[in-house]
């Protein structure tokens, strides 16, 4: 027989023994009592054992009990409707182009090529080498009769200013102002019926808000880059040099590059929330850390500057330092609870004293504004006009308080180099009226007041070329050249040099 016959033969044999009724019945009751048996040795060890690692499902008395996690899902779609996507903003630049100009600037130099043989005979002065120096900036038109907004450093010491428009127009520019502490200066063209651009509310403004830059970056022609407001409230950078400046700026990171200072920071409605001023790079370009000088600030100083050739800042009489986490403890004040500035000085008879503010008071809001460090502090009450009642909200052992106080008025002497004594740079017209060699370079003093404590040393007319035996350049210049102690200043004064040695306190 063959294998497959006998195969046949023994599963017959075998299906014949099981469908034998008192053998199925007795093997499907065995069938059935180790079916239930192996079920119940599975759930036994499936509650007392992990499934595959070994970890007890139900806690055990000796081991910490799990947390489970729950994680806030949405499915629903993006929305993709029509109305809702921005493709484009070419509307809005549109609007702007026309009010952003580029601003040229000319500065005429001298600089000393080594010493002049005769002088080294006679004694006097060597011959300064002319050099002719072009800057290029940004600005934006605000006022359809002229007025431009730019960087101080744009403009400064420059003899000439011009302003070309994106319709290719160019303009002979006038300094209107000019304000190295916020670095804010307003030139102004003979022109009527411009395009302007509208300014917005820059306190308002939200860190990731979309803006704008607008600018003539490197002279390649206007140029429009987009980013978001990165943060607010910048200070204590250092971006405002050789000056005590006020540093409140908006952080972005819209491109920004050389010849976007004064440019335009708008927001996506078109409305001016800034004016470009500066980057911070580790390659002289553009890294997406750029800053804009906010426009109500800006727009402040314009109006000073306009109506009163100077910039008129409140004063409170009283000095202030950042509150640390170690000061507030001191003044038993609650941790966390407060941030703001500690009152150090308050000057006799001054609007503080006599709002009732004291030394040690920690001041938190001014005007309804919060205030934490020193710079909020100075930058609040300077940018306020003198003669404003404001709240100033502070916290005296422990106790919330307010006091409402009249500011007085601390006016800015923009071309002051020294105490009581304004300078300007030598320009064409000054140098035709005093009658100096165009060859020579530098500020002439323009006025010295009676109680000045150089009144005995500087008088109008003066031309300062060399500090310390540095070439003055510009007011910035100067002034970074100037130190505490005995000063060495290279005048001239009808025709003649002087070596004047003066103390700087």
């Amino acid at each position: 027989m063959s294998r497959a016959a006998s195969a046949r033969s023994f599963a017959l044999s075998i299906f014949c023994k099981i469908c034998q009724p008192e053998v199925f019945w007795m093997r499907t009751k065995f069938a059935a009592l180790l079916f239930a048996g192996l079920v119940g040795w599975g759930l036994a060890l499936l509650f007392t054992r992990g499934i595959g690692d070994g970890d007890t499902l139900l806690p055990r008395p000796a081991e910490p009990q799990r947390t489970t996690t729950i994680l806030q899902i949405d499915p629903t779609p993006l929305a993709h409707a029509a109305d809702e996507v921005r493709v484009s903003y070419a509307d809005m630049v549109e609007a702007v182009q026309p009010a952003v100009v580029s601003v040229y600037s000319t500065k005429i130099v001298s600089t000393r090529m080594g010493a002049d043989p005769w002088a080294r005979i006679f004694g006097g002065p060597s011959a300064p080498r002319q050099q002719r120096e072009e800057g290029l900036g940004s600005g934006v038109i605000v006022s359809r009769d002229g007025y431009i907004i730019t960087n101080n450093h744009v403009v400064e010491g420059a003899d000439e200013l011009s302003v070309l428009m994106p319709d290719d127009r160019e303009y002979r520019a006038t300094l209107i102002g000019a304000d190295p502490k916020t670095d804010v200066a307003v030139i102004k063209i003979d022109a009527t019926e411009l395009p302007t651009v509208t300014l917005a509310d820059s306190d308002k403004l939200r860190v990731g808000d979309v803006v704008f830059a607008f600018g003539n970056p490197l002279g390649v022609g206007q140029t429009v880059t987009m980013g978001i407001v990165s943060a607010k409230g910048r200070n204590s950078l250092g971006l405002l040099e050789n000056v005590a400046g006020y540093e409140d700026f908006i952080q972005t990171d819209a491109a920004i590059n050389m010849g976007n200072s004064g440019g335009a920071l708008v927001d996506a409605k078109g409305r001016l929330v800034g004016i470009n001023s500066a980057i911070v790079s580790t390659t002289k370009g553009n890294i997406g850390i750029g800053f804009a000088i906010p426009i109500n600030l800006a727009a402040s100083i314009m109006h000073s500057l306009v109506e009163t050739g100077t910039v008129a800042s409140g004063y409170l009489g009283a000095s202030a330092e950042t509150v640390s986490a170690d000061v507030l403890e001191r003044l038993q004040l609650p941790s966390g609870a407060v941030r703001g500035v500690v009152i150090t000085q308050v000057t006799e008879g001054g609007p503080a004293e006599t709002a009732g503010l004291r030394a040690a008071d920690v001041v938190y809001a001014i005007g309804g504004r919060s205030i934490s460090t020193m710079e909020d502090f100075r930058l609040q009450i300077a940018q306020t006009m003198p003669g404003s009642a404001v709240e100033i909200a502070f916290v005296r052992d422990g106790e919330a308080m307010t006091a409402t106080v009249t500011l007085g008025q601390v006016v800015e002497r923009p071309n002051a180099l020294l105490e009581g004594v304004d300078v300007d740079l030598l320009g064409p017209d000054m140098r035709r009226r005093l009658g100096i060699d165009p060859r020579v370079s530098g500020l002439v003093i323009t006025n010295v007041e009676d109680d000045s404590p150089y009144a005995g040393y500087l008088i109008p007319d003066v031309v300062i070329v060399e500090i310390n035996r540095m070439p003055v350049t510009s007011l910035a210049n100067a002034q970074g050249l100037l130190r505490e102690g005995r000063n060495l200043l290279l005048v001239t004064y009808r025709g003649q040099y002087h070596y004047l040695s003066l103390t700087v306190e």
